[in-house]
């Protein structure tokens, strides 16, 4: 049997690196999914694909807009009556000096890293406490315990997201509702990446951490795996400041 074998699952930020690579994940599991993201091409392209593997609804969403939040909740308890696993991945980086750093910078950084994940938290919620069981999975940042220069956005809105974690673990743990955070280290997607191999930093590739996602929503329901922090062996992180 699979590990994740007809569990539902809603995911957000599909259709970037980290987010494809753990629908993949989750749907050789056996997980029944919701992709979401906002590039419908990318997303259909990817719920084709993975369409051969599990059954697959694509709804076009931004998880910083709340009636659209709403609606992608709505057609997924429409199509599969239920919502097991919510997995917030959906995130943003901007960056740069603070005393350069624009308002339009910060505000889109805080609305996709933190606002999105508490608009799809709070639906998630209201559907899982009437079942009295599901999980989140928030993906985080090893930047919400070690940050870096000309960061502030996006360690501030990791931060927020580490906290919301153990606000929603709290709240949700009578209702068997279990909430866990993924701290990944450097990991290799797109430019941020291509800045870390020219400070000549060590990277992972999304299959090197992906499984600890795998890991975490395939726990048996009593049990909650709060933090995970995986990064690689040689990237600073304690020490780092």
């Amino acid at each position: 049997m699979k590990h994740l074998d007809g569990k539902v699952v809603l995911l957000t930020g599909a259709t970037g690196g980290i987010g494809q690579g753990i629908a993949e994940a989750f749907a050789a599991e056996g997980a029944r999914l919701i992709l979401t993201g906002r590039n419908q091409e990318k997303l259909q392209a990817l719920a084709n694909k993975l369409s051969a593997l599990t059954d697959v609804l694509a709804v076009v969403t931004d998880v910083t807009d709340e009636t659209q939040v709403q609606a992608a909740f709505r057609q997924a308890i429409e199509r599969f009556q239920r919502l097991d696993i919510l997995v917030n991945n959906a995130g943003v980086f901007d960056g740069g000096p603070l005393d350069e750093l624009s308002l339009a910078a910060w505000e889109k950084v805080l609305a996709v890293n933190l606002r999105g994940p508490f608009l799809c938290t709070r639906e998630a919620l209201r559907i899982m406490k009437p079942q009295r069981s599901g999980r989140i999975i928030n993906i985080g940042s090893i930047s919400a315990q070690r940050v870096r220069p000309n960061s502030a956005p996006y360690s501030t809105s990791k931060h927020g997201l580490w906290g919301l974690t153990q606000v929603t673990a709290l709240e949700g743990r009578a209702f068997g509702i279990s909430c866990g955070c993924i701290q990944p280290g450097n990991t290799d997607v797109e430019t941020l990446a291509d800045a870390q191999r020219r400070s000549g930093e060590p990277v992972m590739k999304i299959a090197d951490w992906v499984q600890t996602a795998v890991a975490m929503a395939s726990l048996p329901p009593h049990v909650n795996l709060l933090e995970a922090i995986v990064l690689p062996v040689e990237q600073l992180y304690l020490g780092r400041g």
